[in-house]
């Protein structure tokens, strides 16, 4: 399928954001939106999702969007349709949205070893927007802190987990199925005071 025949297909129902602005939850429901009427199921991951948690009080810089497809031809053809050009590998970047990228990284959907991951339904302008589930991002954020020792991820996790519900009992259980019984306990205190 070429650009052109995508373009008959998708259309915005909605006033686009201001791409000079836009926040990521903004940028992700744009982004999203075009992806879902192509029929492309794809689910923000990562920072991204701390950002939209917290209603923008973290600020990422990029949009991780996890796709069954890969980056396929057909995503970067619904992609150019609003202005994202392929820059290198598996970033994409708006010539006025110079604040936020846009990423696609490999498969599968997975925390750690755990592969049964449901996101969260978001609806959106009649479409259906994925996203990991705020207790599902805390364990993506810990994974981070707990495998490549960034700290900053231990501070993501306890900032989602101080603004949205969370099953507290399931990122427990992860953590120690990780081996990671101290960073369980150094979230915990944190999310106490």
């Amino acid at each position: 399928m070429s650009g052109g025949d995508l373009e008959g297909k998708v259309s915005l129902y909605y006033e686009k954001p201001n791409l000079q602005t836009c926040t990521e939850e903004e940028l992700w429901k744009y982004v999203g939106y075009y992806l879902a009427q192509a029929g492309i199921e794809s689910v923000l991951v990562g920072g991204a999702v701390v950002s939209v948690y917290s209603k923008g009080a973290y600020r990422s810089g990029d949009l991780d969007f996890v796709s069954r497809a890969g980056l396929s031809d057909k995503i970067q053809a619904v992609l150019k349709k609003p202005g994202f050009e392929k820059v290198r590998g598996r970033h994409f970047e708006h010539p006025v949205c110079s604040h936020l990228i846009i990423e696609f990284p490999p498969g599968p959907l997975s925390i750690g070893d755990d592969y049964k991951i449901h996101p969260h339904d978001v609806k959106f302008e009649g479409q259906t927007l994925k996203i990991l589930s705020p207790t599902d991002c805390i364990r993506d954020r810990l994974a981070s802190y707990i495998h490549f020792k960034v700290r900053e991820c231990l501070d993501q996790a306890v900032l989602v987990a101080r603004n949205q519900p969370f099953d507290l009992a399931r990122v427990r259980e992860w953590c120690f199925s990780e081996g990671a019984k101290g960073a369980f306990n150094e979230f915990k205190k944190k999310i106490a005071n």
